[in-house]
Parts: structure tokens; sequence; C-alpha cells
């Protein structure tokens, strides 16, 4: 009998639609300990021991988006976050496939306030952290960059650090500025802010160059004052993805997309980032497909 998709058969322990049970580990790859990944990533496994006991959860710490993609394409993870921009580069093969669109990332320029960042331009000669290598968001820090015509490699003295390893060099004036793409709010960014005056540098301008040259991935959004404690900023926007491989069982693949909505509640209770995932939006994974279990899923509960 088809599940009906509602808390009530879900807390019962209906695993999927079609009646199989879901089993075997389940390797979630997220980001930095500091990072939403992180934490999103930890009540998701959380989510499924209580829910889908057959399948055995650990949360893997990594780069993010560009590592996260390349452990699900070969094997080294079942499922895990990645930036839609990032997951051009591994769409073509179809390898890996989404769940859903979970919500969007907001690209953070943190600076010390003592440095006098104002602009992009004054990045030249100074030193900044692009990100960890295989994060999404040495890709996108770069891409920005060269869209405004400042070459990441000569103009800047570029290092490439993760989210907890540049806010730790900020904060002892070891480097001037430090991108990171996270949803809202970023704990580590909250703490730093805490430590030493920083401020964020408005890059939301540069949204449609990125558009233009990199892809329709990219959106002019706003940090609010009361996020960080800090006035205001308009930043971009980047869809972020579950991602898993397309080889991925069905029954598997239906019964953690139901999950994230029915578990929706507690989720935001680990970060407020869940609390955007909605069955509208979900669907839209372009560059990649939407997993045959997840459409099956988004399907029943279309209205």
């Amino acid at each position: 009998m088809v599940c009906m998709v509602v808390m009530a058969a879900f807390l019962s322990g209906c695993p999927s639609s079609d009646g199989a049970v879901p089993s075997g580990q389940l390797r979630i790859a997220t980001g930095s300990s500091g990072g939403v990944y992180f934490l999103y990533g930890g009540a998701i496994a959380d989510s499924v021991r209580r829910h889908l006991p057959e399948l055995k959860p650990s949360v893997l710490e990594t780069a993010a988006s560009k590592e996260n993609l390349r452990l699900v394409s070969t094997g080294a993870a079942e499922i895990g976050f990645a930036q839609a921009d990032t997951s051009a580069d591994f769409a073509a093969d179809g390898k890996v496939v989404a769940l859903a669109r979970v919500y969007d990332d907001y690209l953070h320029l943190v600076v010390r306030v003592d440095k006098k960042i104002k602009t992009l331009d004054d990045l030249k000669t100074r030193r900044v952290s692009v990100g960890a290598q295989e994060s999404g968001t040495i890709g996108t820090a770069r891409r920005l960059l060269v869209t405004q015509k400042i070459d990441p490699d000569r103009e800047i003295q570029a290092v490439t650090l993760g989210l907890d390893a540049s806010a730790a060099a900020l904060e002892a004036d070891q480097i001037d500025a430090f991108f990171f793409s996270g949803g809202l709010p970023v704990a580590r960014v909250a703490e730093l802010a805490k430590k030493v005056p920083i401020e964020m540098v408005p890059i939301g301008q540069y949204a449609s160059d990125m558009r233009a040259s990199g892809g329709q991935y990219y959106t002019e959004h706003t940090v609010p004052a009361s996020t960080y404690g800090l006035q205001s900023v308009s930043t971009i926007g980047i869809p972020n993805f579950l991602v898993v491989s397309a080889g991925m069982p069905a029954e598997t693949a239906y019964a953690l997309t139901r999950m994230l909505f029915e578990d929706q509640g507690i989720l935001q209770r680990a970060h407020p980032v869940a609390a955007r995932l909605n069955s509208r939006s979900a669907i839209y994974t372009h560059p990649l497909a939407l997993h045959p279990g997840a459409a099956r899923y988004f399907k029943e509960i279309k209205p």
C-alpha cells in the first residue's frame, strides 16, 4: 500500500512509497565544523537515526561543495551539500543528481574594519583568503574577482583557508579579508564579530555580471543588519542542493526527501536555514537532474 505523505505515517515507520526499507551506510559530506553544512548534516544524521534505523549515518567534515561532489561521484559518500555553480562541473556525466534545492548560500566578503577595505578593488595587494581548496567558496570567489578584472593569482595575496582557519587568521591580523559562501547566519562569522571589529563588503551589484559570465545561478541578496549586528549589505546568493549518486536506490532517495520535509521543524532547530526548504522551489536543481525517487515524492505531494 502506498504510504500517505503525512507526519503520522512517517512517525509510524512507513518506510517508502513502495514498501521497501532503506538500508546501508549513509555518509553525509558536509563542510567545516563552523559552517552551515556541518550543522545541517548533523541534524539530518540524527533524523535518519530516529526514522530510518536501517540506514547508518555518519557525518564527514570536508572542504565543502567540490569535495562533496567528488566524494558522491566516486562512491566515497552517499549524500552531500553542494552549490549550484560548483555542481555544474559534475553535471555532464550524470553520476551526481539532486534530492532537492534546500536553501541559498550568501557569499560573504568579511574584512577587518581597521583595514579600510570598502570595495573589491581595495583587495588589491591585500592578504585575502579565497576559501579552501575543493570548496564552493573558492570557485565562486575567483569567478567574482575575474569578472571584475582582478587577477586572483597576481593582484591579491591569496591564501586558501577554510572558514575556521580564515576567521582565526583574520582575528590574529594574519589576513585582511576572507570570502565564505554559507547560509545565514554563519555561526563562525557571528562569533568573530564579537571578538574583533569586522564588516562585510557589498558585492551584490556584481550578480548580473556573474550571471552573464558564469550561468544563471547568481542573484542579488541582502544580509540584514540583524544577522551579525553589522550594517546590512548586498551580496550574491547561490542555490544549494543536497546531492546523491544517480545509483542511489529509489526507495532511499524517496525516504530521505520525505524526511527533509516531514522533520523540517526539528531540522531547523539545528540551523534556521532548514526552514527555507520549500516544496515549490526544491524541485529546481539545474544543472543537476532530480533523482527519480525524489521526483516521485514531489509528484505525490503536488496539490
